[in-house]
């Protein structure tokens, strides 16, 4: 595995070819993005400087098909870059992730000047790709229908010194009717859990405390390598890894959460009381017509369960307003939920068809004005119920990880971020002494918004870690900077303005 700090910057490797990446859609698509960085680094390539914007030597867009108007999006962007690439001879642009796997030839016939298109199961082909489209001087349109290889066996350039994503699936065997992910991703393939557990020590010897296990239904790991309590074994084997402080996974699926992983999470003290738990809709019958194969008993069953395991646990959701067929009782019904279920957060989506789906074909689609007004009451509901949770953590006191570029105001309020163990985020104080990210800080929490806490006194305790250290030695030896993402990690908080979306598969 290749490690981001041990990379030269574009300073120090002036005359190497330049590459920028953008990032759209989900946490597997943000991940994806971190190996084919290691892709071209490894193939000799350095990162263009952050706000290049497009004036780089190589331009890759990793690309999400559940996102609203996805495509249009692509082909704007992909627009602008034409008359640059025109001034820039041999400049190259590549198309991958899930809208090039769905669209495949279209992309270069709406786009003739993109130079590479590939698919979710052959990110690592790209190096190769780019090569022999500027050899033969023709585009290169490669999709392949399963995983060659699995992507975290290939190098990677984390985005983070002290937080990493840790790939243990890919892929999904659910057939929701509102989602396109799994005809694009293909079925769920796991990784073996030495495999796994080889990766988060690594990681952890390069300074890293926190890892996500990832996976596109995360819970259902072992399925298909026959073991259905190996997602609680991982959890636990993660436990025992030392140096290893926090512990988080995403997403999970209903269906699959089941009491050994509720023990897991509630014994092991590295694993954190948070669980992102997709609701998508709180109606039996929505339920039924997306495909869900749990009920609204079940899912609150499994809420209830969390809590007397692990009382102080944040729970988030995503939930999908105007689903064809949704009446106003079964709306009532996710209303229901949320007031029961009091999740820390609701990510919010309206229906919008997604063609290839066969949601967007069945009939009793919702008139935008009904979806417009129903979400907008879902949205003022779950606000308040974040800010009366919220308001439950005035008082306590909590240790967080400091965070890099959490914080928009952090300079101009001489204040720090962080997030809390059950992820959420806490704006605090600047202590006189230095604090990095990846380091941590005990604080008091004075204030609750709906989507952020304050600890307006000074810190209790800093704590400087391994994972600062990381941090220290990447930003000191000049490693360049990450570019960030477009659309990426869902956190605790809702995003402004709050998207407007057909919620995916649960994971965006």
């Amino acid at each position: 595995m290749t490690s981001s700090g041990d990379r030269s910057t574009a300073v120090e490797a002036q005359g190497h070819p330049t590459y920028e990446i953008r990032t759209y859609g989900c946490q597997m698509n943000v991940h994806d993005s971190e190996r084919l960085s290691g892709l071209l680094e490894d193939s000799g390539y350095v990162r263009a400087p952050e706000g290049s914007d497009g004036d780089a030597d190589v331009v890759v867009f990793n690309t999400c098909a559940v996102r609203e108007n996805a495509d249009n999006r692509l082909y704007g962007n992909l627009g602008r870059l034409a008359p640059m690439k025109t001034r820039r001879p041999g400049m190259q642009i590549a198309v991958g992730g899930c809208l090039a796997q769905k669209d495949r030839d279209t992309i270069v016939k709406r786009a003739p000047w993109v130079d590479v298109v590939f698919g979710t199961h052959n990110i690592g082909k790209l190096p190769v790709l780019l090569e022999r489209a500027r050899v033969q001087e023709e585009a290169q349109v490669e999709i392949a229908e399963s995983l060659e290889a699995f992507p975290s066996t290939l190098p990677t350039r984390r985005e983070s010194a002290y937080a990493a994503w840790v790939s243990i699936s890919v892929g999904c065997n659910n057939t929701c009717t509102f989602c396109i992910v799994p005809a694009l991703r293909g079925k769920e393939k796991d990784r073996r859990p030495g495999d796994v557990l080889a990766e988060v020590e690594a990681l952890v010897a390069e300074g890293v405390s926190e890892i996500t296990l990832l996976g596109q239904n995360v819970n259902a790991y072992g399925s298909d390598i026959g073991d259905r309590e190996a997602f609680s074994k991982l959890l636990r084997a993660c436990g025992a890894i030392d140096g290893l402080e926090r512990v988080r996974f995403t997403s999970p699926h209903p269906k699959d959460f089941t009491d050994d992983v509720i023990a897991a999470m509630a014994e092991t003290p590295n694993v954190m009381p948070q669980l992102h738990m997709p609701l998508q809709s709180g109606s039996d019958p929505v339920l039924r017509a997306m495909r869900r194969s749990y009920r609204q008993d079940r899912y609150l069953g499994i809420i209830e369960k969390v809590r007397a395991a692990i009382p102080h646990a944040a729970i988030t959701t995503d939930i999908i307003v105007g689903f064809p067929g949704e009446t106003e009782d079964d709306f009532e019904q996710t209303l229901h939920v949320v007031r029961e279920a009091r999740f820390a957060q609701a990510f919010t989506f309206q229906y919008s068809k997604r063609p290839g789906t066969p949601a967007a074909t069945m009939d009793g689609q919702i008139p935008k004005k009904t979806v417009q007004e129903r979400y907008e009451r879902l949205v003022a509901l779950q606000e308040q119920i974040s800010w009366d949770e919220n308001k439950g953590q005035v008082g306590r006191t909590l240790d967080l990880m400091v965070a890099e570029g959490e914080g928009r105001k952090d300079g101009a309020t001489h204040r720090l971020s962080g997030r809390a163990p059950d992820n959420r985020l806490v704006h605090f104080t600047k202590p006189a002494e230095e604090v990095r990210p990846g380091d941590v800080a005990t604080v008091e929490i004075t204030y609750a918004a709906p989507h952020h806490l304050l600890a307006e006194g000074e810190a209790l305790k800093v704590r400087r870690t391994r994972a600062g250290d990381a941090w220290e030695k990447r930003n000191t030896t000049g490693a360049a900077k990450p570019a960030g993402v477009l659309l990426g990690l869902p956190k605790i908080g809702v995003p402004e303005p709050l998207p407007v979306s057909s919620g995916g598969c649960g994971h965006d």
